[in-house]
């Protein structure tokens, strides 16, 4: 065995957990086992739903591999416990995890640091009356979007085209988070680019373009169909793209990620801007996700990814956990 993979230690992939995205997470986590195990990693599954995390430590695990999406899982609270186990993990920190997890506050980080993001109005649950659900179209305008602000793979959200459909978007959204958020809708190109690293030394892989059907890149859509299309290269132009990978840095930087991450951008076709959407600090890894596909591009396969990921591998305690600046 290579030297370098023993000393990774006993590895533990965690996968599945309680969030809404469990089965998503249940399909990168296999996926993430099979790619270490097939170099040489004494990586085994483990299933927060079904297991103590203290058994990580018992059980003699020296390094965690996160795989869990959503709640419970890319939130800060696996984050922190693993901290206080003292056991390295994939991906951002505590609190890089926390503020990605609420779209609502890294908006307002992204607002403080002077990167753009769409106009939003947030609603905590005392203002979701009908009165003030209509308010929200006149400030925001129509088509706008209405989603929990933290939740992700595209759940519980609502493309609005008129007041009357407002109560019920604000409902669906409401089953999964009690505060809903409500976003300016961004006609144009939806892009994503993956970030790995941290700090002075992350980089930006080759941006995605997503051509979804009627431009609904629902759940569906993510992990389940085959009509939704993936340029990467990207095909916009080379100012365009260099752009777009500078502020998706910016935006990561700005947020305090390590490890890696994937943003989510759309490039309005009126006027070639770009927006910020949302930071996902642990990306889906199945075989329809977009990171490994951006890896690809830049010439690093899904194994070598994983490797990549696992081996960057690392606790608060070890490094910087603050806020970075967003000039990239």
């Amino acid at each position: 065995m290579n030297p370098d993979i023993k000393a990774l230690g006993k590895v533990a992939v965690l996968m599945g957990g309680r969030s809404a995205e469990r089965e998503v997470s249940l399909m990168s986590g296999t996926g993430v086992l099979a790619a270490l195990q097939s170099q040489g990693v004494d990586a085994q599954a483990f299933d927060p739903a079904e297991r103590e995390l203290a058994e990580l430590k018992h059980e003699g695990f020296a390094r965690v591999f996160i795989a869990l999406h959503g709640r419970h899982g890319e939130d800060g609270t696996v984050q922190g416990a693993l901290e206080l186990l003292g056991i390295p993990y994939t991906g951002s920190g505590v609190m890089a995890s926390a503020i990605c997890m609420d779209k609502v506050m890294t908006k307002r980080v992204w607002v403080a640091e002077g990167l753009p993001t769409p106009r939003w109005q947030w609603l905590a649950p005392e203002h979701q009356a009908r009165d003030d659900l209509n308010a929200v179209p006149d400030t925001l305008g129509l088509p706008l979007i209405v989603k929990p602000p933290r939740e992700g793979s595209s759940i519980g959200i609502t493309k609005v085209h008129g007041y009357s459909q407002m109560q019920g978007a604000v409902k669906l959204a409401a089953r999964y988070d009690a505060d809903v958020l409500c976003e300016e809708f961004i006609d144009g190109i939806e892009l994503t680019a993956a970030l790995l690293g941290q700090g002075a030394t992350a980089r930006a892989l080759p941006v995605i373009r997503i051509d979804a059907p009627d431009g609904n890149y629902d759940f569906e859509h993510k992990y389940f169909s085959d009509d939704t299309g993936y340029r990467c290269p990207s095909g916009l132009p080379l100012q365009e793209e260099a752009e777009v990978r500078r502020l998706a840095l910016a935006a990561y930087r700005a947020l305090g990620c390590r490890g890696w991450g994937r943003a989510d951008l759309m490039l309005r076709a009126a006027d070639r801007k770009i927006f910020l959407l949302e930071m996902n600090t642990s990306p889906g890894m199945t075989s329809h996700s977009l990171v490994p596909m951006s890896a690809r591009a830049a010439g690093l396969s899904y194994e070598a990814l994983c490797l990549h990921l696992l081996q960057d591998a690392s606790l608060d305690s070890l490094g910087s956990s603050g806020l970075g600046g967003a000039a990239g």
